[in-house]
């Protein structure tokens, strides 16, 4: 059976950028009647939400988008939203991490966000983490991290 697909419109401020910000993940329906859906994509810059989690939102007609409303449940992935510092390739960044069982969505030629699956160790991805930093190769974020990481 196909899953049908819905974007989810998420409306935020971002303290780094001073401003309110607007960005759109696909999910697919938990609970329809209830307004419950599971986040398909890796976010790029919303606060505190992760893929796979489940949130609760309500279609909005001056949006024309079905809008976030709040969080139900956690899926306990993390996000590391990760900049890359010099001309290093992006994928060859990303390779790194995909060999280690987290996938990444990228955004550009030098930012990427990195998802770290509950059941994933992030102590060696970590590990991987800041030693690219040391090396001046990327700057990250630990966008998401949830309580198993």
């Amino acid at each position: 059976m196909e899953e049908d697909y819905v974007k989810i419109l998420f409306r935020f401020y971002s303290d780094l950028l001073e401003q309110t910000m607007v960005e759109t993940v696909w999910a697919t329906a938990v609970n329809q009647e209830k307004g419950y859906y599971k986040i398909d994509t890796i976010p790029f810059y919303i606060p505190n939400v992760a893929s796979d989690d489940i949130v609760h939102a309500k279609f909005d007609t001056d949006e024309d988008f079905l809008v976030f409303e709040e969080i139900i449940e956690y899926s306990g992935n993390s996000l590391i939203r990760v900049i890359i510092l010099n001309d290093t390739e992006i994928n060859s960044i990303r390779d790194i991490f995909n060999k280690m069982d987290c996938v990444s969505e990228r955004n550009g030629e030098s930012y990427f966000v990195i998802e770290i699956p509950k059941k994933v160790n992030y102590s060696p991805i970590k590990m991987e983490l800041e030693r690219l930093h040391n090396d001046n190769i990327i700057d990250f974020a630990e966008a998401v991290l949830s309580d198993y990481h």
